[in-house]
């Protein structure tokens, strides 16, 4: 069933991934466009089954399911702009990130057998509290142009990081900038420029962008995933990074890239990449292969039809606890 489902913009490349599933999305919209209300922002070839819907016209309209993306979506936009009727739709929580406040003991916002509880790594699931709530992992999904293939010609790595200065130690930019010092390396992103980076690169432009690049380089200490790294492993780049969060479990040393906690062990590592092109390509092809298998996005689309499907399942059945994996 082609399911009717309202979601807000919290994520471009997410929500862009997202709406492949065959269902129709409707974004909330509001003039100035505050956050998680810019419905089709530029930069992504959205399909049409994405839809810009005013914010003050959504109590009217009908839907199937509620998809909220953010702690501010739970607790005070469904209030806003959602009637009591649409409440009691069946509800799914997309959390995208890892647990800020404590690694371990923090407990979700949410707490609630009838709502579906989606984190996007395994290593989410496993440190978020998430209460009574039934949970899944879905992991990512990405495209890329099959058109565009890894060069690696450009003797340089690739950091892409959004607001990587003002969001500090925990996307590491102190070690940005201490492997800026022995290795070259280009930051793209939002906010790029004010660490010397090029700025930001539109994401339909990324991928031909970044396939010259020796490597792809993620400082990042304490985050999800992230769909770069991704989408640069689809393209054949091999991947060096911090040995945390999930990133260890998709990264094989000296097979698909390299990780370590030990930061001078990375920019040995990327000094080695950068002097040997040959080694490069090789760890880059394995990057891609391993991409292809796990971050396909046939699979992520499946995965998300069966998550919609046991949302609506636990709407029928509120004493269903039951999960995927």
């Amino acid at each position: 069933m082609r399911l009717r489902i309202l979601t807000w913009h919290v994520h471009g490349s997410y929500l862009y991934y997202l709406t492949q599933a065959p269902h129709e999305f409707y974004l909330p919209v509001k003039p100035s466009k505050p956050e998680g209300y810019g419905g089709r922002l530029g930069g992504f070839a959205w399909g049409d089954n994405v839809h810009d819907i005013a914010a003050d016209d959504v109590r009217h309209q009908s839907f199937d399911c509620i998809l909220f993306q953010s702690r501010r979506n739970y607790e005070i936009d469904q209030y806003e702009i959602l009637s009591e009727a649409q409440r009691q739709l069946p509800r799914l929580y997309l959390e995208h990130d890892p647990p800020r406040q404590h690694p371990t003991d923090t407990q979700h916002v949410v707490d609630d057998p009838n709502l579906l509880l989606v984190h996007v790594t395994h290593f989410n699931r496993l440190m978020w509290d998430s209460n009574r709530t039934p949970t899944c992992v879905i992991e990512h999904g990405v495209i890329v142009p099959e058109d565009i293939e890894y060069s690696g010609d450009l003797a340089r790595g690739l950091v892409v990081a959004n607001g990587l200065r003002t969001r500090g130690r925990r996307l590491g930019s102190d070690v940005f900038q201490a492997a800026c010092q022995q290795v070259p390396l280009d930051l793209v992103g939002m906010d790029a420029t004010s660490l010397g980076g090029l700025g930001e690169i539109p994401h339909a432009q990324l991928a031909a962008f970044q396939s010259r690049y020796r490597f792809f380089f993620h400082p990042v200490r304490y985050t999800s995933l992230g769909l770069a790294v991704c989408e640069a492993m689809m393209l054949g780049l091999p991947i060096v990074g911090l040995a945390t969060t999930e990133l260890t479990t998709v990264i094989q040393n000296h097979v698909s890239g390299y990780v370590n906690t030990n930061v001078d062990a990375l920019i040995q590592f990327m000094q080695e990449l950068i002097a040997d092109p040959d080694l490069a390509k090789r760890l880059g092809q394995q990057a891609k292969a391993d991409a292809k298998a796990r971050f396909n996005i046939q699979r992520f689309v499946q995965d998300w039809q069966n998550a919609f499907e046991q949302a609506i399942a636990l709407s029928t059945s509120p004493l269903s606890l039951t999960s995927c994996s």
